[in-house]
Formats: structure tokens, sequence, C-alpha cells
């Protein structure tokens, strides 16, 4: 089915729909579920292909501070909560620092820095970055000295809904690693996000006829959760219990 959908290119992709400041969904599903999803999809629909490829490699670093500010106050459901991270293209070898933050009525709003160095650490210029980005946002983070706590690797397809000038991601072949090796996967799963800038999507709305709802899922904060057994989980803890489990890493 991915073959037959027709192509769009990045450059296209990000002018017709780059959604920095956007309302996401999230969704996890069964990975057999692709072909229904896909088949599924309005006719417009198109789906991002660089160099005659369809499929992505992507890895984030997710950094923290000390206190695990990101995380606690994600699990809290504060507003002014945060998420830093290298996003490393893996097939392109692209690496940029993105900072996102929440914006009015619950948007996601990301701030991206261009990033050179191992993807695994933050110079002090890019913890320069970071902190400026988080006082726009008016982020208080009491201690700034970022760590790497959890890294994720996956791969992605991108798709753009035409008619809403909407995007979706779908990842699969999730795993979770920590810097001290211990990891976990979720082969059979995947994560479908829907981004738009108002509303909802003819994704969603597809994904509503077959009895899918959002889920608040992160990949940062449910992996730490489901690899640190003693943080606060109640937020993710139904996921944790019927999706997630520990393996050991390779």
């Amino acid at each position: 089915m991915i073959t037959e959908l027709a192509p769009i290119g990045l450059h296209e992709l990000v002018e017709r729909a780059g959604l920095l400041t956007r309302i996401d969904r999230k969704y996890l599903l069964p990975a057999s579920a692709l072909p229904v999803i896909l088949a599924g999809l309005p006719g417009d629909a198109r789906i991002l292909e660089i160099d005659g490829r369809r499929h992505f490699g992507y890895r984030s670093a997710y950094f923290d501070t000390p206190g695990l500010d990101s995380y606690r106050t994600t699990a809290q459901r504060r507003r002014r909560r945060f998420k830093l991270r290298i996003r490393s293209y893996l097939d392109s070898d692209l690496h940029l620092l993105e900072v996102k933050t929440r914006g009015p009525r619950g948007l996601t709003i990301k701030d991206r820095f261009p990033y050179a160095g191992d993807g695994v650490t933050l110079s002090p210029e890019m913890r320069a970055y970071a902190v400026r980005s988080l006082e726009a946002a008016r982020v208080t983070v009491r201690d700034p000295r970022f760590e790497a706590v959890i890294t994720t690797r996956f791969e992605r397809i991108t798709l753009l809904l035409p008619s809403t000038g909407s995007r979706a991601t779908i990842d699969r072949g999730l795993t979770w690693t920590l810097p001290d090796g211990g990891a976990l996967c979720l082969s059979d799963r995947m994560i479908v996000e829907t981004k738009s800038a108002r509303g909802a999507s003819p994704l969603d709305r597809l994904l509503w006829s077959l009895s899918h709802r959002p889920c608040p899922i992160s990949k940062y904060a449910t992996g730490m959760a489901a690899l640190h057994p003693d943080l606060p989980d109640n937020r993710w803890h139904r996921i944790l219990r019927q999706h997630f489990r520990r393996s050991e890493a390779s």
C-alpha cells in the first residue's frame, strides 16, 4: 500500500505543512493495522519520498535536568512543560536540537537549532540555545545542567493530507535505550501521530471510525516510566500494562 501513494518531496511538504505550531494527537496501535489505515486514507494523500526512499530511520536523544523536570512536569500535566532532544535523521546524517513546549489551547510549539556533534551530547552553546528557548516560552528550569537520559530509535513514514493541510507520521520498530544499556522494544506496535493547525484531520476521523482513540503516549516519558519503575507513572499506567514489555539490551 505504501508504494501506491503519490510521493511528495521534503521541500514541498515543509512548504505546505511545516506545522511547527500545531495540535498533536497520538495513537498506539498494533503494527498489523497499517494496511487498513493506508487503505482508508483520502485519495489525495501523499507520502514523503527522498531519493526513492519512503521509510526513514530516526534517533532521538532526550535530555533532562538532574531532577528530571521534563519528565515530572509531563507526568503532572503541568502546562509549562518541555521536551529537549537531539533529533537525528539517520538516512541523511542530519542532526537538530529541538525544544518542544506547550502554547495556548494545548498547541505544541517546536524550536529547532542546527546541531553539530555526536548526537548525544550538548555543547555550552547548545545548552544556551535551549535555556533561551525555554525562557521565551516562560518555562522555568531550576537546574539547566541537561543530561542525556534515554534514546529512542524508530522507522518513520510521513504523510501529507492536502485537503486540510495536515500531516501524519507512522513510527514502527520502536526501541528505547538507557545510558546504562537497559532497553525495551515494541516491535509489534506503532505510534500514529496526527499534526494539524486546527481541528481533526481525515486520518483522525478514520481512526475514530475504527474505534481507535488518542492516548497520552510520549516516546520520552512513557519510555522513562517503563525503564524506571520508581518514577511516578499514573498517567501512563494503563498504556504500560497493556503494551510495554522490558527486554535486555542487545
